[in-house]
Order: C-alpha cells, then structure tokens, then sequence
C-alpha cells in the first residue's frame, strides 16, 4: 500500500497540464489537492482517476485570484490531510490580442490569475509550507519566442519568473526550492482553442523533435522538481520546450 505522507497542491488542476501534473503526483505518492475555479465535474473525474489508481486526492474550489479563497483553501487542506510540501502554481489564462487592441478588461484577466493568482499562492507558502518544500511556478517559453499578440500572458508570466527567482532567496534556511517549469506548445484546450489546423502544424515543426508538447512531458519535468532528485535545481525556469528556443 502506498503511505502519502506529503501533500502536493495543484492550482488549476481539473484539466490539461494541470490535471496530468496532479495525476503524476499522485503516481509519486503524493496526497494531491486538485484545485479548480469553476470546472467541479472536470475537478471530480480527475479525483476519480487517481483514486482508482491507488491514489489519494481532494477536490478544492478556490479563485487564486482571491487572495482570502487561497488562504481559506490552505486552511482547509491543513485541517484535512495535512501541511502542504509541494505548491504548483498551475492556475493560468491565455488571451491574445496585440496591444493596440488589449482593452482594460483583457489585461485585467490575465493579471489577476496568472501574476496575483501566483503571488497570493506564494505569499501563503512563503509562511505555510513544510520545511523541505518545493514550489514550482509555470511560466511560458513564449517570454524568449515573443510571439505577436502574447505581449499581456507573456509579460505576466515574465513577472513570474523574477518572482521565482527571488523567492528562492527569500526561503534560504528552510530548504525550501522555487523553480519554474515554461512549456512551449504544448497540446491543451487552452493553447488549441482558437487555431488553424495549419498553424498547429507549423507551430508543431518549429522545434527540432517536430511535435507539439503534452501534458504528460511537462508533468514529468514538475514530477522530477518535486522530488528528492531535483534537491539542488532552485531559483531556476525550465524550459521544457522540445528546443524551440
């Protein structure tokens, strides 16, 4: 029988990368907290899997942009199964515009989930999380590709990334690690949503191994940080890209 004696939180985890980094965890024996915003069917059929697989797994609605909704889903994880010792900051949105056109309301999005959503969860691990822990923040490799029209996601997720870099600092003598995972295109709702199928295509060959990324290959880089094998990677971003940059 498998014995969870850690508990990992997993922010926007009833799909894509998310659902698979909380599955993969769960694999590693971890006690997984499968976070959602609205998706509670989505968040279920996650539980679901890993439960049938052995695992152990809660489901916990919270906004990451709220900052009292994270502190009460810390609060309720802690009077459930335990202290947390692996935060992923997972939660994300992705809208594209060019800047000409990126109104107040799709800047405000994209700020309040993926830049207040990663410090709201950071401030509550800074104080909260086992010694030992880790945190692993998700950025994006468009920060060095600069794709047209991701100025708004890119420019939050580059905000992560310094965040990443000066919390690992700020945790020096809890042997606590910050790292950042920044997948390129990978193949999820929200990175497919809205594409041709002829920029798939092409946005699949711009890497040398010529394929899109899935969430599996990003869950496997968040799997190895979390572990006691990437003890020594911190303050660092991953980008787990196939070598598109």
């Amino acid at each position: 029988m498998k014995t969870f004696n850690q508990v990992a939180l997993v922010t926007g985890a009833s799909r894509g990368i998310g659902a698979s980094i909380a599955k993969r965890l769960a694999r590693d024996g971890f006690a997984v907290v499968v976070n959602y915003a609205g998706s509670e069917s989505a968040a279920r059929e996650v539980i679901t899997q890993i439960t049938k697989a052995g695992g152990r797994a809660i489901a916990h609605q919270a906004d990451v942009s709220d900052a009292a909704s994270v502190q009460s889903m810390f609060d309720h994880v802690e009077a459930t199964i335990g202290t947390v010792d692996v935060l992923v900051n997972n939660a994300g949105i992705m809208e594209l515009k060019p800047l000409a056109k990126a109104d107040t309301q799709h800047v405000d999005r994209q700020i309040d989930v993926n830049l207040k959503g990663t410090i709201n969860a950071l401030r509550e691990a800074a104080v909260r999380l086992n010694n030992g822990g880790r945190v692993i923040n998700f950025s994006t490799s468009v920060i060095g590709l600069k794709f047209e029209n991701y100025g708004v996601y890119a420019a939050t997720k580059a905000a992560v990334e310094t965040l990443t870099a000066i919390m690992a600092k700020e945790m020096r003598g809890k042997e606590i690690t910050v790292n950042a995972v920044a997948p390129g295109p990978t193949a999820t709702e929200l990175f497919l949503n809205g594409k041709s199928d002829e920029l798939i295509d092409r946005m699949a060959k711009m890497n040398p191994l010529e394929r899109l990324g899935i969430p599996d290959d990003i869950a496997s880089v968040v799997s190895f940080l979390a572990s006691t094998d990437g003890a020594w990677v911190n303050g660092q971003v991953l980008r787990a890209n196939g070598g598109v940059i």
